[in-house]
């Protein structure tokens, strides 16, 4: 992946079928945005199924959705706010598709009951772009030759008093 300055975006949402395409296309924007076009597809595909599977069995709509990327790993979370909702029952084929896609996914509850799904995805080593390596600047230091010896014709010119030239010197 290109850049390695970690993001972050959250998105509170009222699922219904038409948000759904339209949290799609705004994901998506903003992946593209942070420069992650090949997680595009994996990460946009899992909050879509998830989604899907909200508006089909929750009762509360409204959801959050945060997208945290740290250079390395992208992690995508949903927050469902139905204390009714068992991921272990109505959400198993959705959270099975994204165990198979994702490079890991978890869920937890909180402490208010709502549940929190997230998956990950991680950017692979071929995707990244190599550092170019850049030639130092020159310093002043490199540019100024100082001698560390006082000079042979130095010396020879003042070959009548060496008190001041070995002065110099030291």
């Amino acid at each position: 992946m290109k850049t390695a300055v970690p993001c972050y975006y959250h998105l509170d949402v009222e699922v219904s079928p038409e948000r759904v395409g339209q949290v799609r296309r705004i994901l998506a924007a903003h992946l593209r945005f942070w420069d992650l076009e090949d997680l595009v597809e994996p990460v946009c595909n899992g909050a879509e199924m998830l989604l899907k599977a909200i508006d089909e069995y929750a009762t509360d709509k409204n959801t959050s959705i945060e997208m945290w990327w740290n250079g390395q790993h992208l992690i995508t979370a949903i927050g469902e706010n139905d204390h009714e909702l068992r991921p272990d029952q109505e959400l198993r084929g959705c959270l099975t598709r994204i165990a198979a896609m994702s490079d890991g996914w978890g869920c937890c509850a909180t402490d208010t009951g709502s549940k929190i799904i997230w998956f990950s995805q991680r950017a692979r080593a071929g995707q990244r772009v190599p550092l170019v390596p850049k030639a130092p600047a020159p310093t002043l230091r490199d540019g100024l030759d100082i001698p560390r010896e006082p000079a042979v014709a130095v010396l020879a010119s003042n070959a009548g008093t060496p008190e001041p030239v070995l002065e110099e010197a030291r």
